[in-house]
């Protein structure tokens, strides 16, 4: 397989017909490629094309060995309700398929009704139209407003499709580290509680029995005298999930005061996106990228050490 870009270019995708498709319909192929029925639709009638041997075709089509089959998507524009602007952008990866980008903390990763300007897709938007490349914004891996670290943000929509079919399978992986309150009694372990939405709020989410199933597991990195210093792994990916889990069990983020957290060293909950991994979806190889914790994170972790003697790093 062949992946063809250029910024002023329709996206597209060039592969080699191996034997066992031999006589088979190009359709079979294609979606064997994961190329969605969805698609196959905007292909044909939002201005894309499928060509074999650089002959336009259908999906019916029949197939031979050796065949060169070009799929090229239709244009993609972004959002009309997305203002494109020119924030800062801390990009520790990028190529012709996937971004992966350093939100700090107090950015929302995409906006809100109430506010419409500076968030990250915003600051994606504006660097987007800097380079002339003509796609929509893709946020793959989404962060709470306070909370800092990786993202991860797919330049094409069939790109982005792939990588929702990973996160089913669970193969999009991100590790978290926090300062919580408390004494851990355990130095590791899983929660497993469902959540959902509280019924009197629209933000706020809690752990109930009707809610979706939820799992994170943890382990302690340093535990003080009255705080701990963790490493996450949220199993699943559900709204406030490590916030919810961790104050469920008596040790909620520091800092997070909408669920229980005391705000007097830190001003936002203390959780950051240490580290990501995901299957490129067209390099087709294993990538895994690590971040630095966030520098308020940082000094509260100074604090902790200067003022307290009972720990065990």
């Amino acid at each position: 397989m062949t992946l063809l870009w250029q910024m002023n270019r329709a996206y597209s995708i060039q592969w080699t017909i191996p034997s066992k498709y031999e006589g088979k319909l190009l359709r079979e192929f294609l979606i064997d490629h994961k190329i969605s029925k969805r698609t196959l639709t905007t292909v044909k009638f939002d201005g894309g094309k499928i060509c074999v041997n650089e002959t336009e075709v259908n999906v019916r089509h029949s197939l031979k060995k050796g065949d060169i089959v070009h799929l090229i998507f239709p244009p993609e524009t972004g959002s009309d309700k997305l203002i494109p602007e020119d924030l800062p952008l801390e990009i520790i990866y990028e190529d012709r398929d996937v971004l992966v980008v350093e939100k700090p903390p107090g950015l929302y990763t995409i906006p809100s009704r109430e506010n419409r300007n500076g968030s990250l897709a915003n600051g994606i938007a504006g660097y987007y139209k800097r380079c002339g490349l003509q796609s929509a914004v893709h946020i793959v891996t989404r962060l709470d407003r306070d909370t800092s670290g990786l993202v991860l943000i797919a330049k094409h929509r069939h790109v982005h499709h792939l990588f929702s079919l990973q996160q089913l399978e669970r193969e999009v992986s991100r590790t978290y580290e926090a300062l919580a309150e408390g004494v851990m009694n355990s130095t590791r372990g899983m929660i497993e509680k469902p959540i959902g939405r509280k019924d009197t709020s629209i933000i706020e989410r809690e752990i109930r029995q009707d809610g979706q199933y939820a799992s994170t597991a943890y382990q302690v990195l340093c535990q003080f005298a009255q705080a701990v210093h963790l490493s996450l792994h949220p199993e699943t990916g559900r709204t406030h999930q490590i916030r919810v889990h961790m104050s469920s069990i008596g040790h909620p983020l520091i800092g997070d005061d909408l669920y229980g957290g005391h705000i007097g060293l830190i001003k936002r909950q203390a959780l950051h996106c240490k580290s990501l991994s995901f299957f490129h979806p067209m390099k087709k190889e294993r990538m895994e990228f690590e971040s630095p914790l966030a520098s308020d994170m940082k000094d509260v972790m100074k604090y902790l050490i200067q003022n307290e003697r009972d720990s065990s790093c």
